[in-house]
């Protein structure tokens, strides 16, 4: 037995959480509570002083868990890497975005290895966490570790493993959701589970190398992009033939095997399913391979939320009014229902989309007050009041938190065009459309 695997099971071992965002916070904390003394970076200043006074900024974390691992000493954050050479176990859980020609932007993974090379000591396990293009752990990390003259497999272990937070979800959380681990070698994987194994009521599914983990993590979200473009685009066709999706949809569940529903909404939000296809399909390309299927599921769900707004301009010409003028109330800029996470948001796109046509926009989201795009602060409505809503000529539902109240949005609004079926309770439904 290694002497790092020993560590693990005798909880000595040091962790490390580079990134201490939706992903690296919750497994930071997790670390922290199996009886880890675990050190958190990251280059946010502001984050590094919420994590050391206790204050948290992730729904998934739980306040007092901070609080209480901070004070006893196995929490702290920091932005200087050379910290690193405390640390026997470090997992990256660093963005990874597209640029704007939307293509994998890998710069903060690349920029996260290089400053954990010089402090990189022997014995030492280093697992990346951030979604990616299959290849990257050993095409990219391997060699950029191996740069400090330890050998992977041999000096230091290497692994990925990729993360499956779902913000919001109450049931599966970082502490019991399964994790896939993959290793450069055997040993890699070996160390690898047993690091998660120490610290999740979770099982862990070994894979033969860190590429079949790292495609294992865009079939899951691009199966679901897939199937959501699929329903997509069966909305605007029910929308011809006059024909409600939403109960079609919940006929075809009644069937207990061979279908799983997906629901169509103004577009993909979360930092996940709207990227991962595209990272498969650029790595594709490498390989002289078009991924058509998934290429045309991306363009059905790139192009919601200009579709949204084209059918509030039909609902607005019914009654005669032109899109370019008219006040529309926007409820719910998160990406999905009861969090806070804005990333890459359908809602926002809308609104982009209905200011580009004249409207003037508001929105109201409980738990977005307000969000940050292009440098500016988009600040929303402090209350839904009927005053509010009576002033709308329309009112686009775009997320469907559960804490509003759609029976009163009924009642005091001129026209609603849910994106969501987030009213799909309410009684009265003369002034609803769906999407």
């Amino acid at each position: 037995m290694s002497d790092l695997k020993s560590k693990l099971l005798n909880k000595t071992a040091v962790l490390g959480v580079v990134g201490l965002g939706y992903v690296g916070l919750p497994l930071a904390v997790e670390k922290a509570k199996a009886g880890y003394k675990t050190i958190g970076f990251d280059i946010q200043e502001c984050k590094v002083r919420m994590v050391n006074s206790g204050e948290n900024y992730i729904g998934d974390v739980v306040n007092e868990d901070l609080e209480a691992i901070v004070k006893s000493g196995m929490l702290s954050a920091t932005n200087d890497f050379s910290r690193v050479a405390q640390a026997d176990c470090i997992c990256i859980c660093v963005p990874t975005p597209l640029d704007l020609h939307q293509q994998p932007d890998i710069s903060y993974v690349k920029a996260s290895s290089e400053s954990i090379v010089p402090y990189m000591h022997k014995d030492m396990l280093i697992v990346l966490e951030s979604t990616t293009y299959p290849g990257t752990t050993e095409e990219l990390l391997k060699p950029i570790f191996e740069s400090s003259g330890l050998k992977c497999g041999e000096d230091f272990y290497l692994a990925f493993s990729p993360e499956r937070v779902d913000p919001g979800n109450l049931i599966y959380r970082t502490k019991n959701t399964p994790k896939v681990v993959g290793g450069i070698t055997p040993k890699c994987t070996d160390i690898a589970a047993a690091l998660y194994e120490s610290i999740l009521q979770a099982s862990i599914h070994r894979v033969s190398s860190p590429a079949v983990a790292e495609m294992e993590k865009i079939l899951e979200n691009t199966y679901r992009n897939v199937n959501i473009g699929l329903v997509n685009e069966l909305a605007m066709l029910c929308n011809k033939m006059k024909i409600n999706l939403w109960e079609v949809i919940d006929a075809a569940k009644s069937k207990p095997y061979g279908f799983q529903a997906f629901y169509p909404g103004p577009g993909l939000g979360g930092h996940c399913i709207p990227l991962d296809p595209y990272y498969l399909s650029w790595k594709a390309r490498e390989f002289g391979f078009h991924t058509s299927m998934i290429e045309s599921s991306m363009m059905i769900n790139d192009n919601m939320p200009e579709y949204c707004v084209e059918r509030a301009s039909k609902i607005l010409n019914r009654y005669r009014k032109a899109l370019n003028g008219s006040k529309v109330l926007v409820l719910g800029v998160a990406y999905k229902q009861d969090i806070d996470d804005y990333r890459e948001s359908p809602a926002i796109k809308v609104i982009d989309g209905l200011k580009r046509q004249g409207a003037n926009v508001s929105y109201y989201d409980p738990f977005v007050p307000e969000y940050f795009k292009g440098g500016e602060v988009c600040k929303g409505e402090p209350e839904l009041t009927a005053e509010l809503l009576a002033a709308a000529d329309l009112v686009m539902v775009t997320t469907s938190h559960s804490n509003v109240d759609y029976d009163f949005v009924q009642r005091h609004s001129i026209m609603i065009f849910d994106t969501k079926n987030a009213m799909k309770n309410v009684d009265r439904r003369d002034n609803i459309e769906l999407l």
